[in-house]
Parts: structure tokens; C-alpha cells; sequence
């Protein structure tokens, strides 16, 4: 029965008596008759009252989850995933598995029991992208427990953590005595642990290992929440537990640098210590199906190299113009001698930020809503944060790249070369407006669901997209310099692609990572370092650092399928993007295209010409 329907038996049944009034179990009379019996026949609301005007003013049934909307579903699977991963918390908890494969599961059944072909076009996206999110999720959730198999002689003592910090989770009653007793065996294996690495008697794979010293931090964290919980509140578990909490955490303290070092050849200050953990093939396929990129691993390395052609013949051609013939690598290092004095680079991003808003608004090239503009600030950058991020970072704020005073001379020089004159012009409206700055504050506005559906190739390929829209037009990097600039950060997405997804199969290292950034794109070696740290300390996925040019071409080819077309101005198309919020391109050309869907649909949109 329909939610309307329901409404209009409840209103019906206001005028008829109690004896044909249908009951709450769906039969005739029987419930209300006791209802009315056990109130005497006087209403609990007052004198005057009639039963069987309190028995029709009961609340319907909950509502069906039919009932709910596509965008309603995404937000409450949002806070749903939110409210799992933080009550079960502990990454290697089975019981955190067992949980969230049940949740992702039953979700993914409830999505498929819906009429997708009564679904309006953009719910029908929603649909796929929900799929696609679970569906993502519950990989994800499976390959990190087979992956935590490996480490498992590493953490013979997760487990006595996960039942200690999971029953203080629950609030369980204590036994003191026998906590205390869990708190020195996980001492006690911890050692035994550490013994037998010091013996050379456990081999792991260096990325095991730096799984496991990811793990065993985390691991002590909760400790360290489940000692503070009780501490001081609890005065017989002060005096059984504090003790042999803090010869466990002791343990734990002196065995993270332990794996890092002898295990995972970890070393700070070293290139050394970039680790990372390559996914493999399988499970790269499986990424580039949920950013629905119809091409393999190596279809993409091929892709790249035919872009980078093109940027190296762009390169020469402004090589020759300031007269170092086809040698682009000469010409490239004669650009970064131009660097902004010390005390002057704020002031100068400044312009370089207001400069590309102008350009825009000049060329009805994109709304800019005046908040947008007015609202952005800037700050910068640590010497610490700079190196994973030594170029400019955007979003809400631009974070200005700089040496700092006490850097070391020969780092200081480098990273003025690096964030000289030309390299920031191509950057600034990257990081702010038309790009990331202008991307966030419009997603916050609009179909703000689909933030859950936040990918690189939305975010990065936008912001890079207007990168080649800049180029094109032909009006904007109008110096030799300034197209040396533009080019130098083409040529670094080429590479990014390269040597992230090489990283990826296991045919490139984190060290020949580097020295493609540097032989390959002419980066200083500071700042490839910095670049491929960034790339796998774990704070990006696979795909992010191909995400940049693979969403700017797909963005940058359906710009012109539309123009073509005839289907959408310019403007119209910028603006359209911005108001549909995050999604992979390929869902967004068939938002604006309406192009045919299904529940099962597969990437097919050989977006590379």
C-alpha cells in the first residue's frame, strides 16, 4: 500500500466504529477491544475523550525502505559507514570484518530490490555510484584482511589487544586480576617477538613489515585509550593494571622503530624509508572498474608516454624561442633561476590567485560566485610539510611552498628553483579559482550526497583540465617561460601515471621513482623525492596520482563532445560539472548526455583519442 493510500484509511477510519475499525495487526476489532477495556473507556488525554479517536491517531508503521530517496540513502550510508568504522575501530578486529561486510552486503541487496528503470536520470547515477561505493568498500574490507595474514607472526598479540580494547568499547564488567594477566602476556609476546627479529630468525617482505608497523602503532593507540578509561577512576585497576600497561606499552614503544628499521628499511631523512605497498595488478583492475577507466595498467603507461611526446615537442618549440635550440632541459633550467625573491612570494601567489579568477570571469568561462572569491585565504607551508608537499597545496586556502630560514643552503636553493615564477603561474588557479578552491565551495552547495563520492579523477582531473583549457585558448601562457612552465606540469602527471601505477604492478622501486621524476621531467631531486614520499605514505589511493591527467583528458574530450554538439555552452558546461558534486567523468557524460543505463553498468567510454 502506498504512503497515500495509508493516509486516507487512517482518516477514513476516523468516522466509523470501533467494531469495523481495522486493528494494529491488520485483523478486525480484537485489539481494540482491549485498548478501550484497558483504559476503563475514559482517554488517557483528558475527560471527554473517545478511544477509538486515540486508537486511529496511533502512528503509522515506519516507512518502507522503498520510501527512501537516492540522495537521502547516500547521506544516511555515509554516517551509517562513519558510525560502524568508529565504534569498530580496531583495523584487524575480526569482528570489525564481520560487521561491515554484513553492512555492505545487505546494503548492496536493499540497492538492487529497487526499480531502477523508475529512477529519474540522476538517481540512476546515485544508484551506480552507491553501487559502485559498497561494492569498492567490501574489496577493500576483504584484500586488508588477507593482506593482514602476512603480518600475523608480527602481532601474535593483537588479539588479547582487540578483546581488551573491544570489551572496554562495550563497557564490560572487569576482572582486574585477569586484565592485568592479558597485560603482561602481551608484554611477554611482544618481547618474544622483538627476539626473534633481533635473531634474524623472522623474514617478512619490507612492505609487510611496514603494514605491521602501521598496525602495531594503531594498536598502541587503543591501548593507550584503554588504560586512560580506567586510570584513576577505577582504584583496583590502578592497582592491578597500571603496571603491566606500562611494561606492554613499553614493549610496543621500542618495537615499532625495531620493524621500521631492520625489517621495513625505514631510515629517516633517507629515501630509504619510502616504502609504500604496492597493490598488484588484480587489484588494480578492480580500482580503475570503480573509477570506471575503461583501459588496463599498461594501456595507461602507454597513454602517458603519447601525451609526454607531445609535451616534449611543445617544450622544444619554446626551447628554440629562447635560443637553446631543441635542448627543452637547458631552457627548463634557465626558467627556475627565476625565483621570487625572499619575502615576496605571498604577494606575488596573491596575483597569480586573482589573476586566474579574472580570466575566467573575462572569458564567461565559469560562474565564480563572489563569496568564492572573497573568502579565500592563504597561508604557508612548514619545512616538515614540504617535504611530501613541496609545490603549492589548494582547497579552501592556498599553501604556500617556500624556503624557510633555517633550511639548509643547498635545500633552500632547490626549493626556490622548484617554486619559481613560471611553475607557480601554471599552479595558483590550479589550487584556487577556477580550481580546487572553486570545486569545494560549489560541492558544499549542491548535490552535497555525492561528497561521498570524492575521486581524484573529479577533483585533480578539474583542476587540471583547466590547465589545458588555458593552454588552448592560447591567451594566457602567452611568454616562452611561462609555456616552459605549463609543460614542466604536464610532463609531471605523464610521470605520475608512469611511475605510480609501475609502483603499483612491482616494476618500479620508490628510488626509480625518483629518478624518473628527475631524468624523465627535470624535477630537483628534493622535490621528487618529496613528490613520490607523498605519493605512498598511505594518505592517497592507487589511482590518485593518475587521476590528475586521466580526468583532465576525459573532462577535456567530453568538453568537446558537448561544444560540438552543440548540447551546452561553455559556461553552461563548466557550470553543470561543479553543480553535479563528485562522480567519475564517464557517470557525469551520461548525467548530461542522458545517455542509457543500467544496474549493472560497466565503463565503456574510450575517452583517449
Amino acid at each position: 500500500m502506498s504512503d497515500t493510500s495509508q493516509i486516507e484509511t487512517a482518516e477514513t477510519t476516523r468516522s466509523t466504529t470501533r467494531s469495523t475499525a481495522p486493528s494494529l495487526n491488520g485483523s478486525n476489532g480484537s485489539n481494540g477491544s482491549r485498548l478501550s477495556s484497558a483504559s476503563g473507556g475514559t482517554s488517557p488525554m483528558g475527560s471527554g475523550g473517545n478511544m477509538d479517536d486515540l486508537w486511529v491517531a496511533l502512528p503509522k508503521p515506519a516507512q518502507t525502505a522503498s520510501s527512501e530517496s537516492l540522495p537521502d540513502r547516500v547521506r544516511r550510508i555515509r554516517v551509517d559507514v562513519e558510525e560502524l568504522e568508529t565504534f569498530y575501530s580496531i583495523s584487524v578486529s575480526p569482528g570489525r570484518h564481520e560487521r561491515l561486510r554484513r553492512y555492505f552486503s545487505d546494503e548492496l541487496k536493499a540497492l538492487f530490490s529497487l526499480d531502477f528503470e523508475a529512477l529519474s536520470q540522476s538517481d540512476k547515477v546515485d544508484f551506480l555510484l552507491l553501487r559502485n561505493f559498497l561494492r569498492r568498500k567490501a574489496h577493500q574490507l576483504y584484500a586488508q584482511k588477507e593482506a593482514n595474514k602476512e603480518i600475523q607472526r608480527l602481532i601474535p598479540f593483537a588479539q588479547l589487544v582487540t578483546a581488551l580494547c573491544e570489551a572496554r568499547r562495550d563497557v564490560d564488567p572487569l576482572n582486574n586480576e585477569r586484565v592485568a594477566q592479558q597485560l603482561d602476556d602481551i608484554a611477554r609476546l611482544v618481547n618474544q617477538v622483538r627476539e626473534g627479529i633481533d635473531n634474524d630468525r623472522i623474514k617478512i617482505s619490507k612492505t609487510a613489515a611496514f603494514r605491521a608497523s602501521k598496525v602495531v602503532t594503531e594498536l598502541r593507540g587503543h591501548l593507550h585509550e584503554f588504560h586512560a578509561f580506567y586510570a584513576s577512576y577505577d582504584p583496583m585497576f590502578d592497582w592491578w593494571a597500571t603496571a603491566p600497561w606500562k611494561a606492554a606499552d613499553d614493549a610496543l614503544s621500542h618495537f615499532i622503530p625495531l620493524i621500521q628499521s631492520k625489517l621495513a628499511g625505514m631510515h629517516q631523512g633517507e629515501t630509504g624509508d619510502i616504502i609504500g605497498e604496492p597493490l598488484g595488478r588484480e587489484a588494480l583492475l578492480a580500482e580503475l572498474e570503480a573509477e570506471m577507466i575503461p583501459y588496463t595498467p599498461e594501456q595507461l603507461i602507454t597513454l602517458a608516454k603519447e601525451q609526454f611526446h607531445y609535451c616534449e615537442l611543445q617544450m622544444k618549440a619554446a626551447s628554440e624561442e629562447l635560443g637553446y635550440g631543441d635542448n627543452w632541459k637547458k631552457a627548463l633550467d634557465s626558467v627556475k633561476k627565476h625565483a621570487v625573491p625572499p619575502g615576496e612570494q605571498t604577494g606575488f601567489v596573491k596575483r597569480l590567485v586573482r589573476e586566474g579568477a579574472a580570466f575566467v570571469k573575462e572569458h564567461d568561462l565559469v560562474t565564480v560566485p563572489p563569496l568564492a572569491e572573497e573568502a579565500s585565504r592563504m597561508t604557508m607551508m612548514s619545512p616538515d610539510m614540504q617535504r611530501v608537499a613541496p609545490f603549492f597545496l589548494g582547497g579552501p586556502l592556498i599553501m604556500v611552498a617556500y624556503p624557510t630560514a633555517d633550511m639548509p643552503h643547498e635545500l633552500k636553493k632547490m626549493v626556490m628553483r622548484g617554486n619559481n615564477r613560471h611553475f607557480a603561474r601554471a599552479t595558483a588557479f590550479h589550487e584556487m579559482i577556477p580550481g580546487h578552491r572553486l570545486q569545494l565551495f560549489m560541492s558544499e552547495r549542491h548535490n552535497s550526497h555525492r561528497q561521498l563520492f570524492r575521486t581524484p579523477f573529479s577533483t585533480e582531473g578539474w583542476a587540471m583540465y583547466w590547465e589545458y583549457v588555458f593552454w588552448e585558448r592560447g591567451d594566457f601562457f602567452e611568454s616562452a617561460e611561462d609555456r616552459i612552465g605549463a609543460m614542466f606540469w604536464r610532463m609531471h602527471r605523464c610521470a605520475r601515471i608512469v611511475f605510480s601505477i609501475k609502483f603499483h604492478l612491482g616494476l618500479f622501486t620508490p628510488q626509480e621513482c625518483i629518478d624518473l621524476l628527475v631524468e624523465w621531467v627535470g624535477h630537483e631531486r628534493s622535490t621528487a623525492e618529496a613528490e613520490v614520499r607523498r605519493s605512498f605514505n598511505g594518505d592517497y589511493g592507487p589511482l590518485y596520482q593518475a587521476g590528475y591527467m586521466l580526468g583532465a583528458l576525459q573532462l577535456f574530450e567530453l568538453r568537446r563532445e558537448i561544444l560540438d554538439g552543440g548540447h551546452m555552452t561553455e559556461k553552461e558546461f563548466n557550470d553543470s560539472f561543479l553543480k553535479a558534486n563528485y562522480m567519475p567523468i564517464e557517470l557525469f557524460r551520461a548525467l548530461v548526455l542522458g545517455l542509457e543505463l543500467h544496474p549493472d553498468y560497466t565503463p565503456n567510454w574510450k575517452f583517449a583519442k
